[in-house]
């Protein structure tokens, strides 16, 4: 059983504006060329010193979808909606061979070789110093790369729910990350067709958490 996307992909700011957290999916599959661009759209994600630090898992099995729900506190959205991608942030990116990554930037024309040689030793400086931040800015990239994922999807016809609610390590045994200590879990998305819909509950005045140049100073808009 296959379903039929949009033709017409929304705009970045439709997407932005009509995406819900839906709890609800259906079980139809996407397609292997639109979990492709998916794929695509959400690795375009920046990331510091372009270390591309997250670890992507895309689940599909369906005992491994049990496994992951009930990691995640049996919720059920995990089982339903037939792809759920894990961001994992591996803090020890830095460390390894950055050679990939510069050279990539050299062939694209992105660096030059000052640059290259630069991101040699500040990449690995910067990372040392940073300490037990190290996880912290891993995660970060994590996040910002399931964001794109988060707004691809609805763009394209699909739904998605950001999930915050698993037992960490519960999550890195499913994935076989168990005994890897610089490996953390960031967000859980499922990512599928909506069997329900979603009213937008609201935002806050700006005036409740948005400032102007000081945290007391409250943006009128």
């Amino acid at each position: 059983m296959s379903s039929i996307t949009q033709t017409q992909p929304l705009d970045v700011p439709s997407a932005i504006i009509q995406r819900r957290s839906i709890k609800t999916f259906k079980t139809d599959p996407i397609a292997p060329e639109l979990l492709k661009q998916l794929v695509d759209l959400t690795v375009a994600a920046p990331s510091s010193f372009n270390l591309q630090d997250w670890r992507i898992i895309i689940v599909q099995d369906e005992a491994q979808r049990a496994a992951l729900s009930a990691a995640s506190w049996n919720q059920k959205q995990i089982v339903q909606a037939p792809v759920t991608f894990v961001f994992a942030a591996d803090s020890s990116a830095g460390d390894k061979d950055l050679t990939p990554i510069l050279e990539q930037g050299l062939q694209t024309g992105a660096w030059n070789e000052g640059t290259t040689n630069y991101f040699k030793n500040s990449i690995p400086q910067f990372q040392a110093s940073l300490g037990d931040k190290r996880r912290e800015y891993a995660i970060k990239d994590a996040i910002i790369a399931a964001t794109h994922l988060v707004l691809a999807a609805e763009s394209l016809g699909l739904s998605t729910c950001f999930m915050n609610g698993w037992v960490e390590e519960k999550v890195k045994e499913v994935i076989g990350a168990l005994d890897n200590p610089d490996i953390a879990i960031a967000v859980l998305v499922p990512v599928g067709y909506p069997a329900e819909p979603r009213l937008n509950p609201g935002r806050l005045p700006y005036a409740y958490n948005v400032s102007v140049d000081r945290i007391d100073n409250p943006y009128e808009g």
